[in-house]
């Protein structure tokens, strides 16, 4: 016999007919402890909106009638001014950080690392406070009383700056490290100085590892900007507070600024998402 034919693959049978009936179903796993779990999840929600939403210390009339008042949204504006300023000066300082720590001279390594260690070692209330007080050690700066050149909003815009920037400063450093050093070399053998290289080649890769840190920060210093009420500054919080000093209706302006928090971190919540997205383009994390 042929080798050819001894080699060949055997053809498989034909199948009988209704055979296909006879293949099981594949039926997924029942879970009735994930359903039940999920009932019960839901039911304690209903239970916990209900008693909220039903109990009237919490006064929900005289949260609408302060919800758009002229004072509440004054302090919210300072709050939205403060959040935005400090982000963008916070970042700017932050980038000059990152760079001086991955800088190749030892004096400018060492002097950035010691400003965040310093600034992440110092919290935010103590470091208000310190430039809130900072006539004590410096009554005069450049001829000007350091009680006229530094107000509350400007204490309050320092202070938040510099300890935005340590923080930036950490963000920056890790996205630039995340670029591959393939892409440094090649811009390096393109005959791109130090700031192109910088700014068209290594910026653009690593905010795909900046801005979620980044976009995380932004909320956190729109929270963290309530802290400035002990200065004075008439921020959000600041404001409800006076108003419940006044009409002692604490509870209700809490809810206010609750509200108002809740709404302004959830469309920058959703902002975050859609510029996560842009620039993730082209990866797996793109969705």
């Amino acid at each position: 016999m042929p080798s050819d034919t001894l080699d060949a693959p055997a053809v498989p049978a034909a199948a009988p007919p209704g055979a296909d009936a006879a293949v099981p179903r594949i039926v997924p796993r029942r879970r009735p402890g994930r359903w039940a779990a999920a009932v019960l999840v839901l039911v304690l929600a209903a239970l916990a909106v209900t008693s909220v939403v039903r109990n009237p210390a919490f006064q929900w009339g005289v949260v609408a009638d302060y919800f758009l008042t002229d004072a509440v949204l004054r302090g919210l504006g300072l709050t939205l001014w403060l959040t935005a300023v400090v982000m963008v000066l916070g970042f700017a300082v932050g980038t000059l950080l990152a760079v001086l720590r991955l800088s190749g001279n030892p004096v400018l390594r060492g002097v950035a690392w010691g400003y965040v260690w310093l600034f992440r070692s110092m919290p935010i209330l103590v470091q208000l406070l310190f430039w809130f007080n900072i006539g004590a050690l410096y009554p005069v700066v450049l001829g000007v009383r350091t009680v006229d050149l530094l107000g509350p909003v400007t204490v309050a815009v320092i202070g938040l700056t510099l300890h935005e920037a340590a923080y930036a400063a950490e963000v920056v450093r890790g996205g630039i490290l995340s670029v591959d050093k393939g892409q440094l070399e090649a811009a390096q053998s393109l005959g791109l100085g130090a700031w192109r290289r910088l700014r068209r080649i290594v910026l653009p890769q690593a905010m795909r590892s900046i801005v979620p840190p980044a976009g995380n920060m932004l909320i956190g210093t729109l929270k963290g900007t309530s802290i400035v009420s002990v200065i004075a500054v008439q921020d959000l919080l600041y404001s409800v507070q006076l108003v419940y000093h006044r009409t002692y209706q604490v509870i209700p302006l809490l809810l206010v600024a609750t509200i108002w928090y809740v709404v302004v971190t959830s469309v920058l919540g959703v902002g975050q998402h859609y510029v996560e997205r842009h620039y993730a383009r082209g990866t797996a994390g793109a969705r």
